[in-house]
């Protein structure tokens, strides 16, 4: 396996969902500030791809990758690759997104939750896979997952706090 990227390797990629977008650069600025190398904009959030390419080409922005979320088919992945985003996050594994972020060389994280659908994103392809809902089944399962299938990178989303970020 390869070694994860620096952002990824730090282990935080924090999730910024709003309701509308005029908040998202100051919230990224103060990620940024506060040494978060990762922020991902989901599109669920009114006005995302204009926001994503805003803070994509912010040179004050400059240490801080900006991806984004709840990209759930091709389109919304071309759509958001071309507005800047650096990595391509999803709640769900879809395989043309994998395909698509790895021959425009943008990493992937898709959603998977089972052993089988964890195995089936990495091998896809994908630059690690996001376990979500994290929340429901907390760090054991994680432990317990990783034991047989060691060489999966995995990021967990949903529940981390910094009471179990550690575990």
């Amino acid at each position: 396996m390869t070694e994860p990227p620096p952002w990824l390797a730090s282990g935080v990629i924090a999730v910024v969902r709003l309701p509308e977008s005029t908040g998202l650069r100051g919230v990224a600025a103060a990620l940024a500030a506060g040494g978060v190398t990762a922020v991902e904009i989901t599109l669920t959030t009114p006005g995302a791809l204009e926001a994503i390419a805003g803070l994509a080409s912010d040179p004050e922005l400059k240490g801080c990758l900006i991806g984004a979320g709840t990209v759930l088919d091709v389109k919304a992945a071309r759509d958001v690759v071309a507005r800047g985003a650096r990595f391509v996050v999803s709640p769900a594994f879809d395989r043309f997104v994998v395909r698509y972020c790895r021959d425009h060389h943008v990493p992937c994280l898709p959603g998977a939750f089972s052993p089988t659908e964890l195995l089936e994103a990495w091998r896809a392809g994908a630059t690690a896979v996001k376990l979500f809902p994290a929340s429901t089944v907390g760090p054991r399962y994680l432990q317990e997952v990783l034991a047989p299938l060691p060489f999966l990178r995995v990021v967990p989303s949903g529940g981390v706090s910094l009471e179990n970020a550690g575990e």
